[in-house]
């Protein structure tokens, strides 16, 4: 750890460096093409790229990663083309337009590949490394002209980050006030193919959907806001960036753009297990929570129902005289009376139970909510009053006190507007 970390070595020197430009420019571009829902046009664009490398060094002969960057940003940008061409005059849709373009530019990549590996150029060793990558084999010259695109797709991000928002969210919107929505998404589609490009290198051409989507994945779960989306994604690849080089470097036999591929795969799946909001535990726990109240807070509406009912609010009643009146799962309704008792809200006396006054506080609350909802339905929206019932049932349990002061003073208005 000591000799990777204190980056002596300038061999991983120019990984780490490059991989957190790669990383960071990635992060903030496949944020955006998270929310516009383009997610397969990143994959299309990635495998397009390959025969613009292969053409390139068909032409010039070398493996300068310039040239090499310039032959693949042509045919990534021609593959966008086709797609948004297929889509338009055709009657084919864009998924169904991606996977045509993704599998014939693919194809067309391999053929070239092959003619230039048995063309006898010695000068072709590696040329392969683009399709996983190899980011070991990163230069000086490689790491500058990463850090030149890098730096110009940050520059531009920042330049027009609200303006990409608007885009992203809401493309009419953004055009009524004024926003140059067919320019901006040229330059956001430009930055798109271009930290494909860069990333290719490091990561290969396989794998760099990951790098520009999964990050922005695994922040969605933390958060609602996109800025903050933009900047934690950043943040967790720089640590995949960081950990996978490591990894590669701890391991020489393993590659590091697969390393850094799992290590931000791993952070994805650990965000939907366990974000405190969104994570599948969290809302687990959340949902069983709601559950427990909504069951007992019937268990306390169906006391006072029937107290109401027979004008003895604090009587015993049995489990199978609460069950009778209203059919529940009765191991669940028994946790549920425990419960309440806990809280002391009802009194059990032998096999007996019984509201005690605050119990019976709440129940009323909770009829009350229920009936207040059904008046709004009936009289405020003209719904059936059998049509209402079962939704006053599911309401019942979210309607908040703010709302039940609403409702209430909509009520009222709705009703001093009616002739008397």
């Amino acid at each position: 750890m000591l000799e990777f970390f204190s980056l002596a070595d300038p061999n991983v020197r120019y990984v780490v460096l490059g991989t957190i430009f790669l990383t960071s420019s990635t992060a903030m571009i496949g944020s955006l093409a998270l929310f516009k829902k383009k997610a397969l046009i990143g994959d299309a664009t990635s495998h397009a790229v390959f025969p613009g490398i292969c053409l390139a060094f068909m032409l010039t002969g070398t493996k300068c990663f310039i040239y090499l960057a310039i032959g693949a940003f042509a045919t990534g940008w021609l593959a966008l083309l086709l797609i948004d061409m297929i889509t338009t005059h055709s009657k084919l849709k864009e998924d169904t337009a991606i996977a045509l373009v993704l599998s014939v530019m693919f194809g067309l990549g391999t053929l070239l590949l092959s003619i230039i590996q048995n063309s006898g150029n010695a000068a072709q060793a590696g040329l392969n490394n683009f399709l996983f990558g190899k980011a070991a084999a990163l230069l000086k010259d490689d790491l500058i002209t990463l850090s030149i695109l890098s730096l110009l797709i940050v520059i531009n991000f920042a330049l027009f980050f609200k303006e990409f928002t608007f885009i992203a969210f809401d493309k009419n919107f953004a055009q009524s006030i004024g926003i140059p929505v067919s320019q901006l998404e040229f330059l956001l589609t430009s930055l798109t193919v271009l930290v494909i490009v860069i990333g290719i290198r490091a990561v290969g051409i396989v794998l760099i959907t990951a790098m520009l989507i999964t990050p922005a994945a695994a922040a969605r779960f933390w958060t609602d806001s996109l800025s903050k989306i933009v900047y934690l994604s950043a943040v967790l690849s720089l640590i995949a960036g960081i950990v996978g080089s490591f990894a590669s470097y701890a391991l020489p036999s393993m590659p590091t753009g697969p390393w850094i591929v799992i290590v931000i795969t791993l952070i994805a799946y650990s965000s939907f297990l366990l974000a405190p909001r969104k994570g599948l535990v969290a809302k687990k726990l959340y949902q069983r929570k709601r559950q427990h109240k909504i069951l007992t807070e019937n268990i306390l509406k169906l006391f006072y129902e029937i107290g109401e009912a027979t004008g003895e609010l604090f009587s015993n009643r049995s489990i199978d005289e609460l069950l009778a009146h209203r059919p529940m799962q009765r191991n669940a309704f028994i946790r549920g009376m425990k419960d309440l008792q806990r809280q002391s809200l009802v009194q059990q006396k032998g096999d007996k139970w019984r509201l005690t006054g605050t119990g019976k506080n709440q129940g009323q609350q909770v009829s009350q909510r229920h009936q207040l909802w059904e008046l709004y339905l009936t009289q405020y929206l003209k719904i059936k009053p059998d049509q209402g019932h079962e939704d006053a049932e599911s309401i019942e349990h979210i309607l908040t006190p703010a709302l039940v002061k609403e409702l209430t003073k909509l009520l009222q208005e709705d009703s001093s507007r009616r002739p008397a």
